[in-house]
């Protein structure tokens, strides 16, 4: 099974190409990099320090949802033969990392580079970047 999978912070769209055809997946990440927090602002009225998490914890959190969402991701991906990874940021590098550290690095055909894409966009890329030579 081929398999294209273009993927951000926020949600990643995963292409299964099969002899049967294409499926499409979507898994969301519940990672929020920008953690709100709770209470008024010192601006508005009461504000207490302690009504603010330390941002090693605030990081903390934000890596413990990015792991449970890249085991998921990987859950989806591992009987592929061959994976091309596409996404805006960081977060493809950081999947091919996991996927090293899992023994599927060898199955990273490419990592590129994109920017937001449809999930028809992704599908096609991905037929063409699989498509087999004449």
């Amino acid at each position: 099974m081929k398999t294209g999978l273009w993927i951000d912070h926020k949600k990643a769209i995963i292409v299964l190409a099969t002899n049967e055809g294409e499926e499409i997946r979507t898994i969301l990440s519940k990672a929020e990099k920008q953690l709100r927090r709770s209470g008024e602002t010192p601006l508005r009225g009461r504000y207490e320090a302690r009504d603010v998490p330390m941002s090693d914890s605030r990081q903390r959190e934000f890596t413990e949802h990015l792991n449970v969402y890249y085991d998921e991701v990987i859950g989806c991906i591992h009987d592929a033969e061959s994976i091309l990874l596409l996404g805006p940021g960081e977060a493809k590098d950081e999947l091919r990392k996991r996927l090293e550290k899992h023994s599927l690095g060898d199955r990273v055909a490419a990592t590129e580079t994109v920017d937001k894409m449809t999930d028809p966009q992704i599908a096609a890329k991905v037929r063409r970047f699989f498509k087999p030579s004449a």
